[in-house]
């Protein structure tokens, strides 16, 4: 061993660790010193000594091979990394016509080009290599298990790096909206391989690869069309969207094929030629003052009056699918009509007596008809007894205590209502002070509304019945029983009994609401299905019940319950001065446009106006409310709801009002003036405007 680089803790120690190893004596080598130990401070700073040891008689060698005392590689390429950080004058190199600079004549260097490791020695030392992640570096047919090796130009070097990776096209073809469209979803192939990445020479380098990613879209037109033909894709194909998809570098969706949407009809409507709806009968100025002068009539016609014109249905234009099928349009259906003292005349509603025009309409239902007028020039008290009429009533005096007026109209009370009971289909307007009475507008609408609900939970127990009967005449004990002969009343019987309980408190709920209310609603058909039920399922009848019977009353159900949830068109209201411990209920607007509302119980199905005060009580409005004044110095509790997606607006409230949002419940703790109160997206009560 001729030469050697050595290293301690002082020159000294450096030099009989090299004489060591060397198996030399001092005398027999030549020391050369190439840094100095340095003591450091704390430990920081500190260097060892390195020296260089070279036997006297031994000469210059072109490649000479060096060993290091080191106890590891690890130490090693750390030692040669803290001389390479040492050097502080820039070195000129020369260029070879490969563009790689000359090895150094002092240090080894080591460079990649073109996935080729070039290894030049120095007689300072070797060059180091750190291995990066993917690369496997075979060193004299040997797998480098280290992380940093040592090489020289005399090591066999050989790379390999990771496989290349390859993945598949994968597509699919797939419907989306009821075959309206053909989707065509991509994700092209790929194939991901290795390579070295270039280095510029040094002492030390870090072996790295690079990905290269080429992108492989394998599918074919041929692939895409012979998919189509087996999905039974025929109708509006985009070719130009294939060729784009078969040509993309990137995932994605592409609608290869659209089919034509429904066009919906319109049903039939009736175009309305005269004034029907009757204005609030009480009207406020700027100051919210009523003017009683200013009161509105209620639009009246003449016989023979053309009130409106009937349009038919417009039918809807049908679809077709991508794998041309016919998607059948929405069916449009023309008006069923219920006329009263009015004939259908070309098309044309015209009128046959003299009165007020009146027209509702539910879905595709309306009832149209001319409404007389009952005039009662004086009180209603005992001496005329309660009065009843089908048509508007005007009342010139006042509603008494304990009396009653009921109308198919309007109710019109020029004077008070005291502890009376007003119930309208449509509206009631009263000048007067309304003091511990109830009112009562939209009769129909809520009767409607009432016994749908009914409808509703019997029809779902009588679907489970009739499913229950299905499975048991399927039995052989049933085939064989006398049911055939007798019905399937004695069944029924023990169905309700074990179990539908519910059925029958609803039953006969509904026959009371119904029997109650027949005179108020539009259509027979509730009353015959109330008689329907008490026939099957309250009493014992001579006709056999069969399960024709019982699927004909089902389906009459399910007609008048999704009828019944049909919005009504809003024609009710109730408008009044004042009121006092009195309920009101409408199944539209309510205005109180006097002094105010004090401990009242309102419910309007539209909007609620309050422009005076507002006292105690608890007020509802389905569309919204809107207040002026809400609560009193003294804390009288007042409260105050709408529904969730509904809003309350008030000039001033005082501390203790109570609001009610949907299912959210805030009390005032201090009084707020000109404010908005909603439910925000954190579903919280939250206000605005103040």
């Amino acid at each position: 061993m001729e030469n050697i680089v050595s290293r301690g803790r002082n020159i000294e120690e450096a030099i009989q660790l090299g004489l060591k190893i060397m198996e030399a004596a001092k005398q027999d080598v030549n020391v050369e010193i190439i840094q100095q130990d340095v003591k450091g401070f704390m430990g920081i700073g500190k260097k060892q000594a390195i020296v260089k040891l070279s036997l006297v008689k031994s000469q210059p060698t072109n490649q000479p091979t060096f060993h290091y005392a080191s106890s590891s590689t690890e130490d090693l390429v750390e030692s040669l990394l803290q001389r390479e950080s040492k050097k502080t004058a820039d070195k000129q190199s020369e260029t070879k016509q490969t563009g790689i600079p000359a090895a150094d004549a002092e240090e080894g260097t080591v460079y990649v080009k073109d996935g080729q490791i070039t290894v030049k020695d120095s007689p300072a030392g070797y060059s180091t290599v750190t291995i990066g992640k993917g690369i496997q570096l075979i060193k004299n047919n040997e797998v480098v298990t280290e992380k940093s090796t040592v090489l020289s130009e005399k090591d066999s070097i050989k790379i390999k790096l990771e496989d290349a990776i390859v993945t598949d096209t994968k597509w699919s073809l797939s419907f989306e909206d009821e075959k309206l469209r053909a989707l065509l979803k991509i994700d092209p192939g790929c194939r991901i391989s290795y390579k070295l990445k270039d280095v510029t020479p040094n002492r030390h380098i870090e072996i790295e690869s690079e990905e290269l990613k080429e992108i492989k879209n394998t599918l074919t037109y041929d692939d895409v069309i012979k998919k189509m033909e087996a999905l039974q894709i025929t109708y509006g194909i985009n070719h130009d969207e294939i060729m784009t998809a078969i040509q993309t570098s990137e995932p994605g969706e592409f609608e290869i094929a659209a089919g034509r949407k429904t066009e919906s009809g319109k049903d039939g409507w009736l175009e309305i030629k005269v004034d029907v709806n009757p204005h609030n009968g009480l009207i406020a100025d700027e100051r919210g003052k009523v003017d009683f002068r200013e009161t509105n009539l209620i639009p009246t016609v003449e016989k023979g009056a053309i009130i409106g014109v009937i349009h038919p249905p417009i039918p809807g234009r049908s679809g077709i699918t991508v794998k041309s099928e016919t998607l059948p349009a929405k069916q449009s259906h023309p008006l069923k009509l219920i006329l009263k003292d009015l004939v259908e005349v070309d098309d044309r509603l015209v009128a046959t007596e003299a009165g007020r025009p009146s027209i509702e309409q539910r879905g595709n239902l309306v009832k149209a008809a001319i409404i007389p007028k009952l005039v009662h020039r004086s009180n209603v008290d005992l001496s005329s007894g309660n009065i009843r009429f089908n048509g508007d009533i005007e009342i010139v005096g006042e509603v008494e205590e304990n009396m009653s007026v009921e109308a198919g109209g309007d109710i019109f009370v020029h004077k008070s209502a005291a502890m009376a009971n007003l119930i309208s289909s449509k509206s009631i307007t009263i000048k007067g002070n309304v003091v511990s009475s109830e009112l009562s507008a939209g009769k129909n609408s809520m009767l409607i509304v009432e016994l749908g609900q009914l409808l509703g939970m019997m029809h779902e127990q009588l679907n489970k019945m009739i499913a229950l009967i299905k499975q048991l005449q399927q039995s052989p004990a049933f085939k064989s029983s006398d049911f055939a002969i007798t019905g399937l009343q004695p069944l029924i019987t023990i169905l309700l009994e074990k179990r539908f309980q519910n059925f029958l408190s609803y039953a006969k709920q509904y026959q009371e609401v119904a029997e109650k209310g027949k005179d108020y609603l539009d259509s027979d058909e509730w009353y015959h299905v109330a008689i329907s039920i008490r026939q099957i399922f309250l009493t014992i009848s001579n006709q056999i019940t069969t399960m024709e019977r019982l699927v004909q009353l089902s389906e009459k159900m399910k007609e008048l319950e999704e009828f019944s949830e049909v919005p009504v068109e809003p024609n009710s209201y109730i408008t009044l001065s004042d009121t006092i411990n009195s309920s009101l209920y409408c199944s539209g607007d309510i205005s109180i446009i006097g002094k105010g509302c004090i401990n009242t119980k309102v419910h309007a199905g539209g909007h609620l106006k309050v422009t005076g005060i507002l006292r105690g009580g608890e007020v509802f409005g389905r569309l919204g409310a809107t207040i002026n004044e809400v609560g009193s110095h003294s804390g009288t509790k007042a409260v105050i709801s709408v529904p969730i997606d509904q809003q309350i607006k008030i000039t001033r409230a005082f501390e203790g009002t109570v609001l009610k949002i949907g299912n959210k419940i805030m009390a005032l703790k201090e009084e707020k003036k000109n404010f908005t109160a909603r439910i925000n997206s954190n579903d919280e009560i939250i206000f605005e405007g103040i």
